[in-house]
């Protein structure tokens, strides 16, 4: 396979625009907008350059791509610490009981409640696939090369971190939850305020949402039954998520209604089970298939190969050295596919 994860790079705006009109909305981080991809690039390449191995306000974006063809077929990011410029907004659903003695009645009312409670975590977020090459485990790659990056750079991430997924979108490209939430305070379609969102910011959520608990009960029907359900394309996403320790626990997007998942980042499966060895040889031919990934920030390139581990390091087979351009002795991060 010669798929290849790098760091994105100035040149790959044009990929990514394309990629963007092709997500079908309700997708905030990647806008179909050329400004803001942009200024995503431009953000990523600031990331990639400080040298400050701390944690701060920043944000990775990766690419896949088609060594043999040169096309970039698939992107995801990585924020490391979310809500520092503007408040990062969830509701959570949360449960209150009142009882009558008169009544002898116990009433138990669901409420969404506005909260920034998920403020300063880590996010994994803005992955897309190209639709022609959503086989082969290539969306695989794609997802868990993001926790070797962050096993290869630790001090960067906080240690909570959460995935949003996209919620239920109907045929006309509306969101029922934003119709029955939102949509009565901003005086905006679903497709409206998702956009101005991804250009802008959510600061506008600050201005004008009212800072009062909702009561599902008051929601119509086609509300309540998508709250914290994900989008078709994203069940998928869903379960690689609970696959790496991810959980919900009643955070849902402001937008669209659809699940927040959460986990500690030292938690995540993938992340406990990155290691570290060097290269020893590099004409494996029957080992097992693993991710691996080498390279600090900029350099930092991710791939499928085959493997075989003892006690002096790490065997590759040639392609995955030639993919991810290392030697003899050169660190490789390696997990199970």
């Amino acid at each position: 396979m010669s798929f290849i994860i790098r760091a994105a790079k100035p040149s790959d705006l044009q990929a990514l625009y394309e990629m963007a009109k092709l997500t079908g909305g309700g997708f905030t981080n990647l806008p179909p907008d050329r400004n803001s991809l942009q200024a995503k690039l431009d953000r990523s390449a600031a990331a990639y350059a400080r040298e400050d191995d701390t944690l701060g306000d920043d944000l990775f974006v990766l690419v896949l791509e088609n060594t043999k063809t040169g096309e970039v077929r698939g992107t995801s990011q990585l924020f490391t610490k979310v809500g520092q410029n503007w408040p990062f907004y969830s509701y959570r659903l949360t449960m209150l009981t009142q009882h009558s003695k008169e009544l002898d009645r116990t009433v138990r009312a669901e409420l969404l409640s506005l909260t920034t409670d998920l403020e300063g975590s880590s996010e994994v977020g803005g992955l897309f696939l190209h639709p022609n090459e959503r086989a082969g485990g290539l969306g695989l790659l794609l997802a868990r090369s993001r926790y070797l990056f962050i096993a290869a750079h630790r001090p960067r991430f906080a240690d909570k971190i959460l995935a949003e997924l996209r919620g239920i979108i109907d045929e006309r490209g509306g969101s029922p939850f934003w119709d029955a939430v939102g949509g009565c305070f901003f005086g905006m379609s679903f497709q409206e305020a998702d956009y101005f969102n991804a250009i802008h910011g959510n600061q506008f959520i600050a201005d004008l949402m009212p800072k009062h608990p909702v009561y599902t009960a008051m929601l119509d029907e086609s509300a309540r039954k998508v709250i914290g359900l994900p989008h078709p394309n994203g069940r998928a996403a869903m379960r690689m998520l609970e696959n790496e320790g991810f959980s919900y626990e009643g955070y849902v997007d402001i937008f669209d209604g659809g699940p927040t998942m959460t986990a500690r980042v030292d938690n995540v499966r993938s992340i406990q089970n990155a290691k570290s060895r060097p290269v020893t040889e590099m004409d494996c031919k029957r080992g097992e298939k693993a991710l691996l990934a080498t390279g600090h920030l900029a350099d930092f390139r991710c791939c499928y190969g085959a493997y075989e581990v003892d006690d002096k390091g790490i065997s590759i087979d040639s392609l995955s050295a030639e993919l991810l351009q290392v030697n003899q002795g050169d660190m490789i991060w390696n997990i199970p596919r």
